[in-house]
């Protein structure tokens, strides 16, 4: 289910707030960035939002039911009023990064006056991937912005966009989901086992939901293991276990690494010994 099809959003009720609150008030900025890791839901807030505003605005939540007719066009992709860019899936499942051609168009889309009299709405997705050229053509928009129209940005990089981009937009960071909400959105696994997926996934629902399918407890203690050292037959046992999987098991496998070793390096510039010299579960390293 994409972002735009997904009528459920859990464990962000702060920032649905914060821009109904926003809304309600006439506040409502004319750009915000929504911030966070990959998985934890940016996209969907977006689009959550956007179909609330293009609905009427009314109400102090912003779910709409999947039957709703602004629902339904914009899941299909036939609202008028709004528009949405991301990165396109190349080959190799490479992502490509946003023409500029087509930032360009968003201004003359947001200049338009709106077909149902409320607002035009551009969720554009990880700008970050964009080269200078792109952002650029971002900026041009948020330093003249049209009246009636917002710009929703989702990012996982902020810290890639050029400082003249961040600077006019409005930020809503979004936190890792807790406990609770985490089981709501993956029943029928044991607590511990949960708790695992939770940690390793940073609170990422989509990660939770993609480890969880793709043997992710399975090959976080594998990793957990051979940080800890293994030899011998053992340490070939484990290469083959890695080895034999598919792709995905093996990239998250490989992932885990890499989050275990970053958690290693952040505790050696505090004179901390690495996690895996410990007896705490990959799950907590931080």
């Amino acid at each position: 289910m994409t972002p735009r099809e997904n009528p459920t959003l859990l464990g962000h009720g702060a920032a649905e707030a914060a821009l109904v609150t926003a809304a309600h008030a006439g506040r409502l900025h004319h750009a915000w960035m929504i911030t966070g890791p990959p998985g934890i839901g940016k996209a969907t807030l977006a689009f959550r939002f956007a179909r609330w505003l293009l609905a009427g605005g009314e109400g102090e939540g912003m779910h709409l039911p999947d039957t709703h007719p602004v629902f339904r066009r914009v899941a299909a992709g036939a609202h008028a009023d709004l528009l949405s860019l991301a990165p396109n899936t190349g080959e190799k499942g490479k992502k490509q990064m946003i023409r500029v051609d087509e930032v360009r168009g968003l201004r003359g889309f947001m200049s338009l006056t709106p077909a149902e009299g409320g607002y035009r709405v551009v969720v554009l997705e990880e700008p970050e991937t964009m080269d200078r050229f792109g952002q650029n053509a971002i900026l041009k928009t948020l330093e003249e912005p049209p009246p009636k129209a917002v710009l929703l940005l989702t990012s996982s990089s902020p810290g890639q966009l050029l400082p003249t981009i961040r600077s006019r937009v409005r930020r809503l960071e979004l936190n890792p989901l807790g406990a609770a909400d985490m089981a709501s959105l993956l029943p029928g696994i044991p607590e511990a086992d949960l708790d695992i997926l939770r940690r390793i996934a940073g609170g990422s629902p989509g990660r939770a939901l993609q480890l969880a399918a793709g043997d992710g407890l399975a090959m976080a203690r594998l990793a957990e293991e051979a940080l800890g050292g293994v030899a011998g037959a053992r340490a070939v046992a484990v290469a083959e276990q890695v080895a034999g999987r598919e792709a995905g098991p093996m990239g998250t496998f490989f992932a885990l690494l890499r989050t275990a070793l970053a958690a290693g390096v952040r505790a050696a510039a505090t004179g901390r010994p690495p996690p895996w010299l410990g007896t705490r579960p990959l799950g907590e390293w931080s």
